[in-house]
């Protein structure tokens, strides 16, 4: 049974279990609204997911820290963290998980193959994000993003708990596909010799790209040659509710580059999580063909010292 007979056949259950208790769980028409925006959208907003909060067949992933997590996160969600997704086999860190390791985590949480994912964080959806790419990249299509995450669901006053979720273990396997939104460092430095070279984006802060900022983790500072720069925050309401902007302003936004839907765009950062949040925004929310994320960034860059690099000032920042 596909995950949307799954999820329609325990809506109808609820729904005929409340209409017998003439109090109602959920809005009325609720299975075209709560499909619709399943199906068409990997944004889903606090109010839909207050009222699909206690359904099967949907989890809620925290993408905090877990002393984060355990000072209060929305009822039921299951705690990760970067370091549960990173392969730490590399000099550098920050690099995706591998496929077999995704699959025996998820499987220790308890979660199923059909589950539709909700994720959120508590900065702008920005690490909610690098899950969503992770999971993207090896084949996982049902994960969606909260807009504006905790802050979000707080000011729409929902309610968070200290107890933590118990899982129980499934088997969990991801499909086996090739993924179109990643790409390594040989294949980048390949695709930079051409004649055509892709939109190359650094999404980190102005500090980091000019090379006056190094951040721990990574080499040396600056920026890989042919980078233009956008900070990945400027898709957010960064100050105010933490939820992506609107669509026209998000369009305005990337049509400063002059590229179309189908020209090919790589974005980078640090370690490739501020860049998973500008795949998103490029790919989900407006539409962009060939948008790849290079896993690596710049800590796996610029340990390299036979690549090339560029910086506009003398670093004076460490950290």
């Amino acid at each position: 049974m596909s995950w949307r007979n799954s999820f329609i056949l325990v809506l109808l259950i609820c729904c005929l279990s409340c209409k017998k208790q003439h109090t109602p769980a959920i809005p009325e028409d609720p299975l075209n609204t709560i499909l619709t925006q399943l199906e068409n959208s990997s944004l889903i907003e606090t109010e839909l997911l207050s009222e699909t909060l206690d359904l099967t067949g949907l989890k809620i992933i925290d993408f905090r820290r877990k002393e984060h997590y355990s000072q209060g996160h929305i009822s039921g969600a299951i705690q990760l963290w970067r370091d549960d997704i990173e392969d730490a086999s590399f000099p550098y860190k920050g690099m995706m998980a591998k496929k077999e390791e995704v699959e025996k985590l998820f499987s220790k949480l308890g979660i199923n193959n059909t589950d539709i994912l909700v994720l959120y964080d508590d900065k702008g959806s920005c690490d909610a994000a690098r899950l969503w790419w992770v999971l993207k990249s090896y084949g996982f299509n049902n994960s969606k993003i909260l807009n504006g995450g905790l802050q979000a669901w707080l000011a729409f006053g929902g309610t968070t708990t200290q107890k933590a979720t118990v899982h129980q273990e499934t088997v969990f396997t991801l499909p086996s596909v090739s993924s179109e939104l990643l790409i390594l460092k040989n294949e980048l430095y390949e695709l930079l010799a051409t004649n055509s070279p892709p939109l190359l984006i650094d999404t980190r802060t102005y500090d980091e790209y000019t090379g006056k900022r190094q951040k721990l983790g990574a080499a040396r500072a600056g920026r890989i040659p042919k980078s233009e720069f956008l900070d990945w925050a400027e898709a957010i309401d960064y100050d105010n509710t933490m939820k992506f902007k609107p669509v026209s302003e998000l369009e305005s936004l990337y049509a400063a580059f002059g590229i179309g839907k189908n020209d090919t765009i790589v974005t980078y950062c640090h370690t490739g999580v501020r860049s998973a949040h500008t795949t998103f925004v490029l790919t989900e929310l407006l539409g962009y063909k060939n948008v790849k994320n290079y896993d690596g960034s710049w800590s796996e860059w610029s340990y390299y010292k036979d690549l090339s690099f560029e910086k506009d000032s003398i670093t004076v920042t460490l950290q």
